[in-house]
């Protein structure tokens, strides 16, 4: 047995029996069948085993929070049934196995793999929309096709992509990816045979020019037309480019794409400075990608304090130093003027070599197709709590959906890919007339060297910011509030702390929704 099998293989092997009192109700342990780690979990008289490895990033679910019937990944916040091994929530996609269980004489045995459980019959009754089209290939726009299909729909599914990629894997871009440790066959998030196989028609390459709301058709740039009954916006956003001298020099990068991100990598293999103008999420990732792979970067930003905004001085002065002990030299309080082949310039007068430029200060919602198309707009598609859009019959979802926020009543939108996928979850759900509430709470991660900051909830202003633990220790949990209400907490090395708010705050949002 190898070193990869034999971590597989961690604890008892549970076909041969645990003691029942040995897991109390509420618990959970970790043992295998043969070379297949299984989590086994107790809730009342009711026992279940199914598989231990998280289908998204291989997160130990024997490391997660037990709520009700679910299980949920530490990491990322994946939530599996325990009675069937399907994924509940994004941003697994796959379920993992589930086996069956005998308790016999005060003993607990594993037996037999269960069969997935086979796929719901088609959904054909009145109403439901004869053909659906998807705008967007991003994270939004293919966790609605995948749901469509997996709760039954069988009609027309048509999903436009202006990509010229199969749907990935955005988050890695910036992180394993760019540094090297995640190779591009773990970018897709399906193949093509998966598309062809649910009958999702996927266009790559294909830029819609018009949607005619009045007779629900799209229309593409080169002339085609597909027609709908209903229809999801998840055009994503664009990154936000920098007017400047030199701004279009061909060693001048931003990362938004996959095929951006080839760019990228392919430019970093020869280059020995990199200057990083952002000292946001994506600009400060893509600093510690290129930091491992030897390369000299400076980091630009007009703040005197990175991420301050977002997580407050304590941890951006941590994520400071974290970056300064990698090497890092930032140029804060200033921004960069002007670019040429070999030199960037900033405003305070200071000329950085560099033969690499990326540029990462934001991105904006790609709007422009739904306001041309009359919707309602304000700094992005307004929604309802169902994710439709006020035209009827049209629903948004992602990164251009800004929908009421259940814990503040206020209207939000955020760019992470969890959410986008959740959102993607839950607007195909309602195109088929569920009137299920997006009510998911916002969570997102940045990972940055050997640090890894969990983040649940949202909070667009605050004024206090409560450090429970050590920073330095590299083990705390931070409590956003406003007015003293809590609203977000970001955690690093406490995922169960993390798993805990996100269900503190959905337990609020039930309350409130009585």
């Amino acid at each position: 047995m190898g070193e990869e099998e034999a971590e597989k293989a961690a604890g008892p092997d549970l076909s041969q029996g645990v003691p029942l009192d040995d897991l109390a109700d509420g618990g959970m342990l970790v043992g295998h069948i043969g070379d297949e780690a299984v989590l086994l979990a107790r809730r009342g008289d009711e026992l279940f085993a199914i598989g231990a490895v998280c289908s998204h990033y291989s997160g130990p679910l024997g490391e997660g929070l037990l709520v009700g019937e679910t299980v949920r990944c530490p990491w990322h916040h994946a939530c599996f049934s325990l009675r069937t091994g399907a994924a509940l929530r994004a941003p697994a996609l796959n379920p993992v196995s589930c086996w069956r269980v005998e308790r016999r004489d005060g003993t607990i045995f594993v037996r037999d793999k269960v069969e997935a459980a086979p796929r719901p019959p088609a959904l054909a009754a009145p109403g439901l929309p004869q053909s659906v089209v998807i705008i967007g290939g991003g994270a939004a726009g293919n966790a609605a096709a995948e749901t469509l299909r997996r709760e039954g729909y069988a009609g027309g599914l048509t999903m436009l992509s202006a990509d010229d990629s199969i749907p990935y894997d955005r988050p890695n871009l910036s992180k394993g990816f760019l540094a090297g440790s995640a190779p591009e066959d773990w970018i897709p998030l399906r193949s093509l045979k998966f598309y062809e196989k649910r009958a999702i028609d996927l266009k790559l390459d294909a830029r819609v020019a018009a949607i005619d709301t009045k007779a629900r058709r799209v229309q593409l740039a080169d002339g085609a037309q597909y027609a709908y009954d209903a229809l999801l916006l998840a055009t994503g956003a664009e990154p936000v480019r920098l007017a400047m001298p030199g701004g279009d020099l061909p060693h001048v990068r931003y990362l938004r794409t996959l095929a951006d991100a080839r760019a990228l990598v392919a430019k970093a293999l020869t280059t020995k400075r990199a200057v990083v103008i952002g000292a946001s999420f994506i600009g400060l990732e893509v600093a510690a990608s290129l930091r491992a792979r030897n390369i000299e970067v400076d980091v630009v930003g007009p703040e005197a304090i990175p991420m301050e905004r977002i997580l407050g001085p304590e941890v951006g002065s941590f994520i400071r130093k974290l970056h300064e002990d990698h090497g890092v030299t930032f140029h804060l309080g200033t921004t960069a003027i002007s670019i040429d082949a070999r030199s960037v310039t900033l405003k305070n007068g200071e000329i950085l070599e560099a033969d690499l430029v990326v540029i990462g200060v934001g991105v904006r919602p790609a709007t422009a197709l739904a306001e041309e198309a009359g919707l309602a707009i304000d700094r992005g598609v307004l929604v309802d709590e169902y994710l439709e859009a006020s035209v009827p019959h049209i629903f948004a979802a992602g990164d251009i959906a800004r929908w009421p926020d259940p814990l503040t009543g206020e209207r939000i939108r955020i760019e992470h890919f969890v959410v986008a996928e959740r959102q993607g979850q839950t607007a195909a759900r309602n195109i088929l007339g569920r009137r299920e509430r997006f009510d998911a709470v916002p969570f997102f991660w940045t990972e940055q060297y050997d640090v890894a900051i969990a983040y649940v909830g949202h909070a667009e202003a605050w004024d206090r910011a409560d450090i429970d633990g050590s920073l330095d220790a590299r083990d705390c949990a931070i409590g956003y509030r406003h007015e003293g209400k809590l609203l977000a907490v970001a955690t690093i090395n406490r995922d169960l702390h993390s798993l805990r708010a996100e269900l503190a705050f959905e337990t609020e949002i039930s309350a409130r929704a009585g």
